[in-house]
Protein backbone atom coordinates (compact mmCIF):
# COMPACT_ATOMS: atom_id res chain seq x y z
CA UNK A 1 0.00 0.00 0.00
CA UNK A 2 1.58 3.61 -1.06
CA UNK A 3 1.53 6.40 1.34
CA UNK A 4 -0.65 8.76 -1.12
CA UNK A 5 -3.13 6.09 -1.49
CA UNK A 6 -3.74 5.57 2.63
CA UNK A 7 -7.82 5.50 1.98
CA UNK A 8 -9.37 2.59 -0.59
CA UNK A 9 -12.32 4.78 -1.16
CA UNK A 10 -10.33 7.86 -0.71
CA UNK A 11 -7.72 8.05 -2.85
CA UNK A 12 -7.68 11.37 -5.21
CA UNK A 13 -5.61 9.56 -8.05
CA UNK A 14 -7.15 7.83 -10.81
CA UNK A 15 -4.96 4.76 -10.67
CA UNK A 16 -5.33 1.72 -13.32
CA UNK A 17 -5.96 -1.49 -12.21
CA UNK A 18 -2.80 -3.35 -13.54
CA UNK A 19 -1.74 -0.52 -11.08
CA UNK A 20 -2.80 -2.93 -7.43
CA UNK A 21 0.07 -4.50 -5.70
CA UNK A 22 0.01 -8.37 -6.25
CA UNK A 23 -1.02 -10.65 -3.39
CA UNK A 24 0.28 -14.26 -3.76
CA UNK A 25 -1.78 -17.27 -4.28
CA UNK A 26 -2.20 -19.28 -7.09
CA UNK A 27 -6.25 -19.32 -8.31
CA UNK A 28 -7.83 -21.65 -10.34
CA UNK A 29 -11.47 -20.29 -11.30
CA UNK A 30 -12.72 -23.86 -12.33
CA UNK A 31 -11.62 -25.44 -8.85
CA UNK A 32 -13.19 -22.57 -7.03
CA UNK A 33 -16.59 -23.10 -9.41
CA UNK A 34 -16.84 -26.69 -7.65
CA UNK A 35 -17.16 -25.83 -4.70
CA UNK A 36 -19.24 -21.71 -4.91
CA UNK A 37 -20.75 -20.29 -7.77
CA UNK A 38 -20.01 -16.94 -8.31
CA UNK A 39 -22.65 -14.73 -10.02
CA UNK A 40 -22.62 -10.67 -11.09
CA UNK A 41 -25.65 -8.88 -10.31
CA UNK A 42 -26.89 -6.34 -13.10
CA UNK A 43 -27.25 -2.87 -11.64
CA UNK A 44 -29.36 -0.37 -12.73
CA UNK A 45 -28.92 0.62 -16.42
CA UNK A 46 -26.89 3.64 -16.82
CA UNK A 47 -25.97 4.17 -13.68
CA UNK A 48 -22.21 4.26 -11.91
CA UNK A 49 -23.24 1.69 -8.99
CA UNK A 50 -19.77 1.91 -7.02
CA UNK A 51 -21.43 -0.44 -4.31
CA UNK A 52 -20.06 0.31 -0.89
CA UNK A 53 -23.02 -1.08 1.38
CA UNK A 54 -25.81 -4.08 1.21
CA UNK A 55 -28.88 -4.09 3.60
CA UNK A 56 -31.38 -6.88 3.37
CA UNK A 57 -35.02 -6.03 3.38
CA UNK A 58 -38.41 -8.56 3.62
CA UNK A 59 -39.41 -10.15 0.91
CA UNK A 60 -36.06 -11.19 -0.52
CA UNK A 61 -35.30 -7.39 -1.41
CA UNK A 62 -31.93 -6.18 -1.36
CA UNK A 63 -31.17 -2.57 -1.02
CA UNK A 64 -27.70 -1.15 -2.27
CA UNK A 65 -25.84 2.56 -1.07
CA UNK A 66 -23.36 3.67 -3.82
CA UNK A 67 -20.12 5.71 -3.12
CA UNK A 68 -22.35 8.77 -4.94
CA UNK A 69 -25.07 8.61 -2.09
CA UNK A 70 -28.14 6.69 -3.65
CA UNK A 71 -29.53 4.26 -2.35
CA UNK A 72 -31.64 1.54 -4.82
CA UNK A 73 -33.48 -1.93 -4.03
CA UNK A 74 -33.24 -4.78 -5.99
CA UNK A 75 -36.39 -7.11 -6.57
CA UNK A 76 -35.08 -9.96 -7.93
CA UNK A 77 -31.70 -10.20 -7.13
CA UNK A 78 -31.73 -14.23 -5.53
CA UNK A 79 -33.31 -15.54 -8.93
CA UNK A 80 -31.38 -17.50 -11.54
CA UNK A 81 -32.37 -15.35 -13.86
CA UNK A 82 -31.48 -12.03 -13.31
CA UNK A 83 -32.52 -10.49 -16.39
CA UNK A 84 -35.58 -9.51 -14.97
CA UNK A 85 -34.20 -8.00 -11.72
CA UNK A 86 -36.14 -4.85 -10.83
CA UNK A 87 -34.21 -1.79 -9.56
CA UNK A 88 -36.07 1.16 -7.48
CA UNK A 89 -34.48 4.62 -6.33
CA UNK A 90 -35.09 5.12 -2.91
CA UNK A 91 -33.15 7.61 -1.50
CA UNK A 92 -30.44 10.18 -2.55
CA UNK A 93 -28.24 12.87 -1.17
CA UNK A 94 -26.74 10.93 0.96
CA UNK A 95 -22.50 11.22 1.79
CA UNK A 96 -21.04 7.39 0.95
CA UNK A 97 -22.78 5.73 3.15
CA UNK A 98 -20.72 2.98 4.41
CA UNK A 99 -23.10 1.32 6.52
CA UNK A 100 -26.70 0.18 6.34
CA UNK A 101 -29.48 -2.21 7.16
CA UNK A 102 -33.33 -2.36 7.82
CA UNK A 103 -35.15 -2.32 10.70
CA UNK A 104 -39.14 -1.80 11.45
CA UNK A 105 -39.50 -0.71 8.28
CA UNK A 106 -36.49 2.08 7.61
CA UNK A 107 -33.32 1.73 6.09
CA UNK A 108 -30.72 3.07 8.17
CA UNK A 109 -27.16 4.70 6.70
CA UNK A 110 -24.66 5.48 8.41
CA UNK A 111 -22.53 8.39 6.01
CA UNK A 112 -20.05 10.69 6.56
CA UNK A 113 -22.13 13.26 8.30
CA UNK A 114 -24.40 11.27 10.74
CA UNK A 115 -26.69 8.10 10.76
CA UNK A 116 -30.00 8.52 9.23
CA UNK A 117 -33.27 7.04 9.00
CA UNK A 118 -35.05 6.69 5.81
CA UNK A 119 -38.50 5.75 5.70
CA UNK A 120 -41.23 5.30 3.14
CA UNK A 121 -43.89 6.47 4.96
CA UNK A 122 -46.87 6.81 2.31
CA UNK A 123 -46.30 3.99 0.16
CA UNK A 124 -45.23 6.00 -3.07
CA UNK A 125 -41.58 3.24 -3.54
CA UNK A 126 -39.32 5.72 -1.97
CA UNK A 127 -38.32 7.59 1.22
CA UNK A 128 -40.23 10.49 2.05
CA UNK A 129 -38.80 10.96 5.30
CA UNK A 130 -35.02 11.71 6.36
CA UNK A 131 -34.61 11.62 9.79
CA UNK A 132 -30.70 12.26 11.49
CA UNK A 133 -30.54 9.70 14.72
CA UNK A 134 -27.14 10.89 15.28
CA UNK A 135 -24.31 13.43 14.23
CA UNK A 136 -22.29 14.18 17.33
CA UNK A 137 -19.45 13.01 15.54
CA UNK A 138 -17.44 15.78 13.41
CA UNK A 139 -16.72 16.37 9.93
CA UNK A 140 -14.55 19.18 7.85
CA UNK A 141 -14.42 17.91 4.29
CA UNK A 142 -11.31 15.85 4.08
CA UNK A 143 -11.37 13.36 1.47
CA UNK A 144 -10.93 10.42 4.29
CA UNK A 145 -13.20 11.16 6.69
CA UNK A 146 -15.90 8.50 6.60
CA UNK A 147 -17.49 6.80 9.10
CA UNK A 148 -18.74 3.40 8.76
CA UNK A 149 -21.46 1.59 10.14
CA UNK A 150 -22.53 -1.77 12.07
CA UNK A 151 -26.29 -2.81 11.73
CA UNK A 152 -27.46 -3.15 15.36
CA UNK A 153 -26.40 -4.54 18.06
CA UNK A 154 -28.17 -7.16 21.06
CA UNK A 155 -28.86 -3.74 22.70
CA UNK A 156 -30.21 -1.68 19.31
CA UNK A 157 -26.83 0.03 19.46
CA UNK A 158 -24.86 1.04 16.33
CA UNK A 159 -21.18 1.06 16.03
CA UNK A 160 -19.84 3.27 13.86
CA UNK A 161 -15.73 3.36 13.54
CA UNK A 162 -14.32 6.54 12.33
CA UNK A 163 -11.31 7.18 10.00
CA UNK A 164 -8.88 9.80 10.68
CA UNK A 165 -8.61 12.61 8.77
CA UNK A 166 -6.42 12.30 5.55
CA UNK A 167 -5.43 8.79 7.48
CA UNK A 168 -3.23 10.42 9.02
CA UNK A 169 -4.85 13.10 11.29
CA UNK A 170 -7.22 13.60 13.49
CA UNK A 171 -8.54 17.76 12.62
CA UNK A 172 -12.40 16.83 13.14
CA UNK A 173 -13.60 15.73 16.97
CA UNK A 174 -13.71 11.81 17.60
CA UNK A 175 -11.81 10.92 14.37
CA UNK A 176 -9.78 7.77 14.80
CA UNK A 177 -12.67 6.63 17.60
CA UNK A 178 -15.33 4.29 17.49
CA UNK A 179 -18.57 5.15 18.96
CA UNK A 180 -22.06 3.55 19.61
CA UNK A 181 -25.21 5.15 18.82
CA UNK A 182 -28.06 4.37 20.55
CA UNK A 183 -31.95 3.49 19.54
CA UNK A 184 -32.63 7.21 21.17
CA UNK A 185 -29.69 8.96 19.40
CA UNK A 186 -27.03 9.27 21.52
CA UNK A 187 -23.46 8.91 20.94
CA UNK A 188 -21.18 7.13 23.47
CA UNK A 189 -17.36 7.04 22.79
CA UNK A 190 -16.22 3.75 22.59
CA UNK A 191 -12.76 2.90 21.57
CA UNK A 192 -10.10 5.22 21.21
CA UNK A 193 -6.74 3.88 18.52
CA UNK A 194 -8.61 3.76 15.31
CA UNK A 195 -6.96 4.30 11.67
CA UNK A 196 -8.54 3.53 8.34
CA UNK A 197 -11.31 1.17 8.87
CA UNK A 198 -12.36 -1.19 6.02
CA UNK A 199 -15.70 -2.46 7.48
CA UNK A 200 -17.31 -3.60 10.76
CA UNK A 201 -19.73 -6.54 12.04
CA UNK A 202 -20.15 -8.93 14.71
CA UNK A 203 -19.27 -12.31 15.31
CA UNK A 204 -21.57 -15.19 16.74
CA UNK A 205 -21.47 -13.99 20.13
CA UNK A 206 -21.93 -10.32 19.28
CA UNK A 207 -18.72 -9.12 20.16
CA UNK A 208 -18.14 -6.21 17.52
CA UNK A 209 -15.15 -6.49 15.05
CA UNK A 210 -13.24 -4.24 12.24
CA UNK A 211 -10.79 -4.38 9.78
CA UNK A 212 -8.48 -1.77 9.96
CA UNK A 213 -5.70 -1.02 6.87
CA UNK A 214 -2.32 -0.68 6.90
CA UNK A 215 -0.25 2.77 7.82
CA UNK A 216 0.78 4.48 10.50
CA UNK A 217 0.95 2.60 13.73
CA UNK A 218 -0.19 -0.64 11.70
CA UNK A 219 2.48 -2.46 10.13
CA UNK A 220 0.15 -4.46 8.44
CA UNK A 221 -3.52 -4.69 8.24
CA UNK A 222 -5.92 -6.75 10.32
CA UNK A 223 -8.81 -7.49 12.04
CA UNK A 224 -9.52 -5.97 15.31
CA UNK A 225 -11.74 -6.66 18.79
CA UNK A 226 -13.80 -3.81 20.04
CA UNK A 227 -13.71 -4.31 23.34
CA UNK A 228 -15.55 -1.41 24.67
CA UNK A 229 -13.21 0.79 26.46
CA UNK A 230 -9.88 -0.64 24.68
CA UNK A 231 -7.04 1.24 22.78
CA UNK A 232 -6.78 -0.09 19.63
CA UNK A 233 -3.12 0.98 18.68
CA UNK A 234 -3.05 4.49 16.76
CA UNK A 235 -2.82 7.22 19.90
CA UNK A 236 -3.39 9.58 16.85
CA UNK A 237 -7.00 10.92 18.10
CA UNK A 238 -5.99 9.98 21.56
CA UNK A 239 -7.20 13.86 22.49
CA UNK A 240 -10.51 13.15 22.38
CA UNK A 241 -11.15 11.24 25.27
CA UNK A 242 -11.00 14.70 26.75
CA UNK A 243 -14.50 15.31 25.28
CA UNK A 244 -16.09 12.29 27.16
CA UNK A 245 -17.19 12.00 30.54
CA UNK A 246 -15.02 9.70 32.57
CA UNK A 247 -13.46 7.98 29.92
CA UNK A 248 -9.58 7.78 31.18
CA UNK A 249 -6.45 8.96 28.50
CA UNK A 250 -5.57 6.32 26.43
CA UNK A 251 -1.97 5.20 26.18
CA UNK A 252 0.89 6.69 24.10
CA UNK A 253 2.68 4.01 23.08
CA UNK A 254 6.26 4.07 21.77
CA UNK A 255 6.86 4.54 18.50
CA UNK A 256 9.63 1.51 16.61
CA UNK A 257 8.57 -1.11 19.36
CA UNK A 258 6.76 -3.93 19.17
CA UNK A 259 2.55 -4.73 19.63
CA UNK A 260 3.56 -7.42 22.42
CA UNK A 261 5.97 -4.97 24.26
CA UNK A 262 3.56 -2.16 24.35
CA UNK A 263 0.35 -4.07 24.77
CA UNK A 264 1.77 -5.39 28.39
CA UNK A 265 2.79 -2.15 29.72
CA UNK A 266 -0.93 -0.77 28.51
CA UNK A 267 -3.63 -3.11 29.88
CA UNK A 268 -6.50 -1.42 27.86
CA UNK A 269 -4.80 -1.84 24.37
CA UNK A 270 -6.48 -4.64 22.80
CA UNK A 271 -3.96 -6.33 20.23
CA UNK A 272 -5.60 -7.27 16.35
CA UNK A 273 -7.39 -10.24 16.64
CA UNK A 274 -5.82 -11.29 13.37
CA UNK A 275 -3.10 -10.04 11.48
CA UNK A 276 -3.25 -10.44 7.68
CA UNK A 277 0.33 -10.21 6.26
CA UNK A 278 0.57 -7.42 3.38
CA UNK A 279 1.33 -8.56 0.14
CA UNK A 280 0.11 -12.15 1.03
CA UNK A 281 -2.82 -12.36 2.22
CA UNK A 282 -4.16 -8.92 1.31
CA UNK A 283 -3.49 -5.11 0.72
CA UNK A 284 -7.04 -3.35 1.76
CA UNK A 285 -9.41 -5.70 3.95
CA UNK A 286 -13.23 -4.36 3.91
CA UNK A 287 -16.39 -5.86 4.60
CA UNK A 288 -17.20 -8.42 7.70
CA UNK A 289 -19.79 -11.22 7.71
CA UNK A 290 -20.25 -14.35 9.93
CA UNK A 291 -20.99 -17.50 9.12
CA UNK A 292 -24.33 -18.26 11.05
CA UNK A 293 -26.07 -19.97 8.08
CA UNK A 294 -26.48 -23.29 9.76
CA UNK A 295 -24.46 -25.29 7.27
CA UNK A 296 -26.04 -23.43 4.28
CA UNK A 297 -22.59 -21.69 3.51
CA UNK A 298 -20.38 -24.58 3.98
CA UNK A 299 -18.60 -26.07 6.91
CA UNK A 300 -17.40 -22.60 8.14
CA UNK A 301 -19.86 -22.22 11.31
CA UNK A 302 -19.04 -18.78 12.93
CA UNK A 303 -16.37 -18.35 11.19
CA UNK A 304 -15.63 -14.61 9.88
CA UNK A 305 -15.31 -13.45 5.92
CA UNK A 306 -13.85 -10.80 4.86
CA UNK A 307 -13.67 -8.58 2.16
CA UNK A 308 -10.33 -7.79 0.21
CA UNK A 309 -10.35 -4.41 -2.24
CA UNK A 310 -6.99 -4.60 -3.44
CA UNK A 311 -7.03 -8.17 -5.28
CA UNK A 312 -10.51 -8.55 -5.35
CA UNK A 313 -10.93 -11.24 -2.79
CA UNK A 314 -12.87 -12.71 0.05
CA UNK A 315 -10.58 -13.97 2.91
CA UNK A 316 -11.48 -16.50 5.49
CA UNK A 317 -11.02 -16.32 9.22
CA UNK A 318 -11.09 -18.53 12.18
CA UNK A 319 -11.17 -17.16 16.09
CA UNK A 320 -10.21 -18.28 19.15
CA UNK A 321 -10.41 -17.05 22.47
CA UNK A 322 -7.46 -17.46 24.39
CA UNK A 323 -6.34 -15.65 28.06
CA UNK A 324 -9.22 -12.64 27.57
CA UNK A 325 -7.94 -11.79 24.10
CA UNK A 326 -9.32 -12.72 20.66
CA UNK A 327 -6.52 -14.51 18.28
CA UNK A 328 -6.68 -17.05 15.18
CA UNK A 329 -5.54 -17.58 11.89
CA UNK A 330 -6.73 -16.28 8.13
CA UNK A 331 -6.58 -18.21 4.96
CA UNK A 332 -7.33 -17.49 1.75
CA UNK A 333 -10.67 -18.07 0.24
CA UNK A 334 -12.35 -16.89 -3.40
CA UNK A 335 -11.23 -15.17 -5.59
CA UNK A 336 -12.25 -13.61 -9.06
CA UNK A 337 -14.76 -10.76 -8.39
CA UNK A 338 -15.16 -8.44 -10.82
CA UNK A 339 -14.15 -5.03 -8.88
CA UNK A 340 -12.67 -4.19 -5.41
CA UNK A 341 -15.04 -5.90 -2.76
CA UNK A 342 -16.07 -3.26 -0.03
CA UNK A 343 -19.40 -4.52 1.77
CA UNK A 344 -19.74 -8.31 2.34
CA UNK A 345 -23.33 -8.78 3.75
CA UNK A 346 -24.60 -12.82 3.88
CA UNK A 347 -28.26 -13.77 4.05
CA UNK A 348 -28.12 -16.36 7.14
CA UNK A 349 -31.20 -18.17 6.47
CA UNK A 350 -29.93 -19.22 2.72
CA UNK A 351 -26.07 -18.62 2.98
CA UNK A 352 -26.12 -16.23 -0.09
CA UNK A 353 -23.31 -13.80 0.00
CA UNK A 354 -23.81 -10.39 -1.21
CA UNK A 355 -20.89 -8.40 -2.18
CA UNK A 356 -20.00 -5.11 -3.95
CA UNK A 357 -17.26 -2.86 -4.56
CA UNK A 358 -15.50 -0.18 -6.78
CA UNK A 359 -11.86 -0.14 -8.06
CA UNK A 360 -11.68 4.04 -7.59
CA UNK A 361 -9.25 6.00 -6.28
CA UNK A 362 -7.08 2.63 -5.64
CA UNK A 363 -7.06 -0.02 -8.77
CA UNK A 364 -8.18 -3.37 -8.03
CA UNK A 365 -8.01 -6.65 -9.64
CA UNK A 366 -11.08 -7.52 -12.11
CA UNK A 367 -12.59 -6.11 -15.62
CA UNK A 368 -15.42 -3.42 -14.50
CA UNK A 369 -15.04 -0.32 -12.16
CA UNK A 370 -17.53 -1.53 -10.12
CA UNK A 371 -19.78 -4.14 -9.32
CA UNK A 372 -22.60 -6.24 -7.07
CA UNK A 373 -22.21 -10.18 -7.04
CA UNK A 374 -23.25 -12.60 -5.06
CA UNK A 375 -21.94 -16.25 -4.34
CA UNK A 376 -23.65 -19.44 -3.14
CA UNK A 377 -21.82 -22.89 -1.85
CA UNK A 378 -22.76 -25.55 -4.08
CA UNK A 379 -23.42 -28.55 -1.31
CA UNK A 380 -19.64 -30.20 -2.17
CA UNK A 381 -17.17 -29.71 0.93
CA UNK A 382 -13.37 -28.84 -0.48
CA UNK A 383 -10.42 -30.49 1.43
CA UNK A 384 -9.33 -27.93 3.76
CA UNK A 385 -7.80 -26.48 7.15
CA UNK A 386 -11.16 -25.63 8.65
CA UNK A 387 -9.19 -23.83 11.52
CA UNK A 388 -5.94 -23.95 12.95
CA UNK A 389 -5.41 -23.45 17.67
CA UNK A 390 -2.76 -22.72 19.46
CA UNK A 391 -1.55 -25.15 22.08
CA UNK A 392 0.86 -24.99 25.12
CA UNK A 393 3.91 -26.66 22.70
CA UNK A 394 2.30 -26.08 19.01
CA UNK A 395 -1.16 -26.21 17.24
CA UNK A 396 -3.95 -28.42 16.36
CA UNK A 397 -5.08 -28.23 12.65
CA UNK A 398 -8.46 -29.54 11.65
CA UNK A 399 -9.22 -30.61 8.44
CA UNK A 400 -12.51 -30.33 6.59
CA UNK A 401 -12.10 -34.12 4.78
CA UNK A 402 -10.36 -36.86 6.89
CA UNK A 403 -6.61 -36.36 5.93
CA UNK A 404 -4.36 -39.78 4.74
CA UNK A 405 -2.19 -40.59 8.24
CA UNK A 406 0.71 -41.06 6.28
CA UNK A 407 1.21 -37.38 4.83
CA UNK A 408 -0.12 -36.00 7.78
CA UNK A 409 1.46 -37.58 10.17
CA UNK A 410 4.87 -36.46 7.88
CA UNK A 411 6.45 -34.05 9.63
CA UNK A 412 8.34 -33.41 6.00
CA UNK A 413 4.54 -32.04 5.00
CA UNK A 414 4.59 -29.21 6.81
CA UNK A 415 6.60 -25.91 6.95
CA UNK A 416 6.71 -23.05 8.98
CA UNK A 417 7.81 -19.70 9.91
CA UNK A 418 7.22 -16.91 11.99
CA UNK A 419 7.52 -13.32 11.69
CA UNK A 420 6.28 -9.96 12.76
CA UNK A 421 6.16 -6.06 11.87
CA UNK A 422 7.31 -2.82 14.05
CA UNK A 423 5.04 -0.65 15.61
CA UNK A 424 5.81 2.33 14.73
CA UNK A 425 4.50 6.01 13.80
CA UNK A 426 6.12 5.72 10.42
CA UNK A 427 3.86 4.21 7.67
CA UNK A 428 3.57 0.48 7.74
CA UNK A 429 6.23 -2.48 8.71
CA UNK A 430 8.27 -4.99 6.74
CA UNK A 431 8.29 -8.18 8.24
CA UNK A 432 10.60 -8.72 10.76
CA UNK A 433 12.07 -10.58 13.72
CA UNK A 434 11.86 -13.62 11.67
CA UNK A 435 12.04 -17.19 12.99
CA UNK A 436 12.11 -20.66 12.06
CA UNK A 437 10.01 -22.80 14.57
CA UNK A 438 10.14 -26.39 13.69
CA UNK A 439 7.36 -29.42 13.72
CA UNK A 440 8.94 -31.79 15.86
CA UNK A 441 5.91 -34.39 15.50
CA UNK A 442 2.28 -34.70 13.83
CA UNK A 443 -0.13 -36.88 15.50
CA UNK A 444 -3.14 -37.89 13.27
CA UNK A 445 -6.16 -38.29 15.62
CA UNK A 446 -8.03 -41.70 15.10
CA UNK A 447 -11.18 -39.81 12.96
CA UNK A 448 -8.33 -38.47 10.65
CA UNK A 449 -10.09 -34.83 11.07
CA UNK A 450 -7.54 -33.25 13.75
CA UNK A 451 -3.75 -33.35 13.73
CA UNK A 452 -1.74 -32.22 15.93
CA UNK A 453 1.78 -30.35 15.46
CA UNK A 454 4.36 -30.22 18.39
CA UNK A 455 6.21 -27.47 17.12
CA UNK A 456 9.77 -26.17 19.01
CA UNK A 457 10.35 -22.38 18.77
CA UNK A 458 6.65 -20.48 19.41
CA UNK A 459 7.15 -17.29 19.87
CA UNK A 460 4.43 -14.80 21.60
CA UNK A 461 3.18 -12.07 19.76
CA UNK A 462 4.42 -13.03 16.25
CA UNK A 463 2.00 -14.34 13.02
CA UNK A 464 3.30 -17.79 12.86
CA UNK A 465 3.12 -19.32 9.28
CA UNK A 466 2.17 -22.92 8.30
CA UNK A 467 2.14 -24.52 5.17
CA UNK A 468 0.94 -28.20 5.04
CA UNK A 469 2.06 -28.49 1.42
CA UNK A 470 2.34 -32.46 1.78
CA UNK A 471 -1.07 -33.35 3.46
CA UNK A 472 -3.45 -35.00 1.29
CA UNK A 473 -6.70 -36.35 2.12
CA UNK A 474 -7.43 -40.53 2.11
CA UNK A 475 -8.78 -40.14 -1.41
CA UNK A 476 -4.99 -38.60 -2.39
CA UNK A 477 -6.43 -35.01 -2.86
CA UNK A 478 -4.23 -32.18 -2.00
CA UNK A 479 -5.66 -28.77 0.02
CA UNK A 480 -7.72 -26.54 -1.86
CA UNK A 481 -5.58 -23.77 0.32
CA UNK A 482 -2.64 -25.32 1.74
CA UNK A 483 -1.30 -22.25 4.20
CA UNK A 484 -2.55 -20.41 7.01
CA UNK A 485 -1.37 -17.57 9.26
CA UNK A 486 -2.14 -17.76 12.86
CA UNK A 487 -1.50 -14.77 14.73
CA UNK A 488 -0.43 -15.80 18.58
CA UNK A 489 -1.29 -13.14 20.90
CA UNK A 490 -1.24 -15.85 23.38
CA UNK A 491 0.33 -18.95 24.42
CA UNK A 492 -2.20 -21.06 26.46
CA UNK A 493 -1.48 -23.03 29.14
CA UNK A 494 -3.05 -25.68 28.74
Amino acid sequence: MKKFLSGFLGAVLTVSVSAAPSVKGPFDPVLQDKYYERVQIPTPAGEVCEVVSIALLPDKKVAIGTRRGDVWVAEGAYENDLSKIKWTKFATGLHEPLGMFWKDGSIYATHRPELTRMTDRHGVGHADSYESICSDWGINGDYHEFAWGSEPDREGNVWVVLCLSGSFYANSDWRGWCVRVTPEGKMIPTCPGIRSPGGIGANEKGDMFYTDNQGVWNGASSIKWLRPGSFQGNPTGNKFYKLAKDFPAPPEPQSGSRILKERLKFPDFVPPAVILPHGTVGNSPSGIACDMSKGKWGPWANQMFLGEQTASQVQRVSLEFVNGLYQGACFHFLEGFEAGLVPVRMDQTDGTLFVGGTNRGWGSRGHYPFTFERVRWRGKVPFEMHDISARPDGFELTFTHPVDAKTAGNVASYDMDAFTYIYQSAYGSPEVDQAKPIVKSATVAEDGLHVRLVVEGLIRGHIHHIAAVGVRDRAGESLWHNEGWYTLNEIPSK
